[in-house]
């Protein structure tokens, strides 16, 4: 069994490899007609990944019939494959593009919280392009900032993520070790910048939250964070609108409560973060990229996908 999985592995990487190499050379129309043909080739097999994205989507619009949770799934796939192909062409992206291609509303509650030098947490969902959004940071407002990305394998793999981000102008730590939070929490210290992607945490030290009515749990790390450091807690969503270019907004800060134990104000916050994703998702489902199991009651006993 390992070495059909040494092998799955390196054909998985080899295949993000040749997306990297080559799908960034392919003139814009032919790469928009590729991916959008993709998207739909696998929307049509109807796999375990579209499944669990249209079970997704329908705790999110619970009010859609079986035809419009298709209609919502295909256009999910296509919004998750445009992902895709910006991120695969975002490497010969001059500062100029990146910036043309986003539009973010209420910035000034980053560059504001910046300028104090208290340090800003942006949370986001897996909604539209977050890898877009952090280059338009580093490029545009010429901010630098720190994330945390999951090791993957096989290990060339989570490797050619990592250069790929830090080619955007990011700092990217391991999840795993133990070691990502100080660094975080010293980089916040320092008045930086840190982006999270936020909206699913399977983990024991994952916060329970109400979300679209049910029970998830997403990450406490933001909310701790801000807690330890004084950083401001921004969630940020996003989405397309059918043009070339990505929307967004910056929402404020979510407020640190002044009583209750640590656990109680993490909890408190965390709901507030989950919150402010639920209204983006709500607005935009189809550019929520979620084709993983989130609620509780879609987990087994242990907290592990069934």
């Amino acid at each position: 069994m390992s070495g059909a999985s040494d092998l799955k592995g390196r054909l998985t990487d080899g295949l993000y490899g040749l997306g990297w190499g080559a799908v960034k050379k392919l003139p814009e129309p032919a790469a928009t007609r590729l991916f959008r043909t993709i998207a739909d080739q696998v929307w049509k097999r109807r796999g375990k990944s579209v499944l669990r994205l249209e079970s997704n989507l329908a705790r999110v619009a619970p009010d859609a019939g079986p035809e419009r949770l298709a209609e919502l799934s295909r256009a999910g796939m296509r919004s998750y494959m445009r992902y895709w192909r910006e991120s695969f062409r975002l490497p010969a992206w001059s500062p100029e593009r990146i910036k043309d291609s986003i539009d973010i509303a209420d910035v000034h509650h980053l560059t504001e919280g910046l300028d104090a030098g208290k340090g800003v947490i942006v949370a986001l969902p897996h909604l539209a392009n977050w890898d877009l959004a952090g280059a338009w940071v580093t490029t545009d407002l010429k901010v630098p900032f720190t994330t945390v990305a999951e090791r993957l394998e096989p290990a060339t793999l989570y490797d050619r993520f990592v250069a790929y981000r830090e080619g955007l102008g990011m700092e990217v730590l391991p999840h795993s070790g133990g070691a990502a939070f100080g660094t975080l929490a010293r980089r916040l210290r320092a008045g930086g910048l840190i982006c999270l992607v936020a909206d699913r945490d399977l983990s024991a030290s994952g916060v329970e939250v109400s979300f679209f009515g049910a029970t998830a749990r997403m990450p406490a790390g933001p909310a701790l964070l801000a807690q330890q450091t004084g950083a401001l807690l921004m969630p940020v969503t996003l989405w397309y609108d059918g043009t070339p270019v990505m929307k967004g907004r910056i929402h404020p800060a979510v407020e640190v409560p002044e009583e209750g134990t640590r656990a109680e104000k993490t909890a408190v916050m965390t709901q507030a973060m989950a919150d402010a994703f639920a209204g983006g998702i709500a607005e935009h489902p189809e550019d929520w990229h979620m084709l993983q199991r989130l609620w509780q009651d879609d987990l087994d006993p242990r907290g592990e996908p069934t």
